[in-house]
């Protein structure tokens, strides 16, 4: 995730970082650039469209769609902010119920051994989540004495999530903790399958194919036609107008590709590999 301070206006100006959607469309602007002016050519040197022609006013239609497009590009980058949103929302909950339930273990437990394999299992099911979430691969996981295995043929998170369930019934069976006591603590432990369910949720439930093909295609037809009716009143300038207009309206609609699964590793997905890694140093502070 990039950091960066949203008072520097100077910075975001005239700097263009590598997730800026300037350079994935230069390509694009390009051809729209070249276009224009060949459309450009064609109405005013060689075909030589007077004011009079019907050509101007497909204008009018521009006037009438442009209404329609903020409209639908509006609620395409609203659905993704919320989308990442609530990714950002879950793995707060995920920190927030890791360190209770690290808090909770530290006050009923007093064998440090035990407190040693919870403190290396409650952090890892964060870790194997991020790398879940992003399908990154996962090893088998060995911390010091604590050895987990995992089948990385099957769910990981749920793996990690009932290898400690099974750790927190066997100290209620061997009378470590109480059964209130494990009530108390069934609210955290059912809380990491409820967030990485959560999770996946967001990530294998894209916008609809079809909404996403018809912005693309509306976006495209529309900024195709604007050389038409503009050039009658901006001439070559008609070029760089139409090219700023592709700009604006490509870049909302990757920006909201780019967001809406914000567990991947693009510059603007949500940092979960680093959440993980503040897990692990909050529960090895409290246990």
């Amino acid at each position: 995730m990039v950091k960066y301070d949203p008072k520097d206006w100077i910075t975001f100006i005239f700097r263009f970082h590598k997730a800026d959607t300037f350079r994935q469309l230069f390509p694009m602007m390009i051809f729209i650039g070249l276009y224009s002016a060949g459309i450009c050519y064609l109405e005013v040197e060689y075909w030589q469209l007077s004011q009079e022609s019907h050509v101007k006013n497909i204008s009018i239609m521009h006037g009438m769609l442009g209404f329609v497009i903020s409209l639908l590009l509006a609620y395409r980058t609203n659905t993704a902010y919320d989308r990442w949103w609530e990714g950002r929302k879950l793995w707060g909950s995920l920190v927030n119920n890791s360190r209770n339930l690290a808090i909770k273990l530290s006050a009923m437990l007093k064998d440090e051994n035990d407190k040693k394999f919870l403190r290396f299992l409650i952090p890892t099911y964060a870790s194997i989540l991020s790398k879940h979430l992003s399908n990154e691969e996962v090893g088998q996981l060995l911390f010091e004495e604590v050895d987990l295995k995992i089948n990385l043929q099957k769910h990981k998170p749920n793996q990690v999530a009932q290898i400690l369930f099974q750790k927190i019934n066997d100290l209620h069976q061997s009378g470590k903790i109480s059964g209130e006591q494990l009530i108390i603590l069934n609210a955290e432990l059912q809380s990491f399958t409820d967030v990485c369910g959560a999770c996946e949720r967001i990530k294998n439930t894209p916008i609809p194919y079809s909404y996403s093909a018809f912005i693309k295609k509306f976006i495209f037809f529309y900024v195709m036609t604007l050389p038409f009716g503009y050039v009658f009143n901006l001439g070559y300038y008609v070029i760089p107008v139409v090219v700023f207009i592709f700009y604006v309206l490509a870049s909302l609609e990757l920006i909201a590709e780019e967001i809406e699964d914000p567990f991947g590793n693009d510059d603007n997905d949500l940092p979960t590999g680093k959440i993980a890694e503040n897990i692990k140093r909050h529960v090895e502070e409290i246990l």
